[in-house]
């Protein structure tokens, strides 16, 4: 079997054992947040960051919601990485804005961090604030979630069917996945261009 067929071979197992209940979940407690008129925080590192700040682009946009990336501004988070450390920037600059109980962190993560082998300790931290203020905490990350998953109020867990590519395929899914929030009729309140145009 060719590489790109054993890739999509497995996504296919992959698609067929995620928890839709849970991906509804996630919809009904961003649209609790959306209502409520709290705020969206999404947050990740490398492929991660990369989605956080797509996402925080498309909630807004389509879904009309307050959201964003402190990854997305390059000055503050180096400066709070200099200044302040890795593992405290993230947390840091959810506390400069007032992250609190209306509000949700939104968390991509490969491996959801771990704080004992002192993995992806800034989005650990992050969490760890979120919680302690009462705000919201959903994730989408792979192998067993680690602290993510754990301390999330929803979380979706990409499931490891080759251990050969679990970056690759947690981050696809990632992407189909928030895409498949923002495209949902109870998130979403304005069309993309293509799916406007006429």
């Amino acid at each position: 079997m060719s590489f790109s067929k054993r890739y999509l071979e497995v996504a296919k197992q992959i698609i067929d054992s995620i928890d839709t209940s849970a991906i509804e979940k996630m919809v009904q407690v961003l649209k609790k947040i959306r209502d409520e008129e709290g705020r969206l925080f999404f947050i990740g590192s490398g492929g991660g960051a990369g989605h956080a700040s797509h996402a925080t682009c498309d909630f807004r946009k389509l879904c009309g919601f307050e959201a964003y990336c402190p990854t997305d501004n390059v000055s503050e988070l180096s400066a709070r990485i200099n200044d302040e450390g890795w593992d405290l920037s993230i947390a840091n600059y959810l506390k400069v804005s007032r992250i609190n109980s209306k509000d949700c962190l939104f968390v991509f993560s490969v491996g959801g961090g771990n704080e004992e082998k002192n993995i992806s300790t800034n989005l650990v931290n992050a969490v760890k604030l979120a919680k302690e203020v009462g705000a919201k905490v959903i994730s989408i990350v792979g192998r067993d979630g680690g602290y993510a998953a754990k301390n999330s109020d929803v979380s979706i867990i990409i499931p490891t069917i080759d251990p050969s590519l679990i970056t690759a395929l947690t981050e696809s899914f990632q992407a189909m996945i928030w895409h498949l929030l923002v495209s949902h009729p109870d998130l979403q309140v304005n069309l993309p261009k293509w799916e406007s145009t006429k």
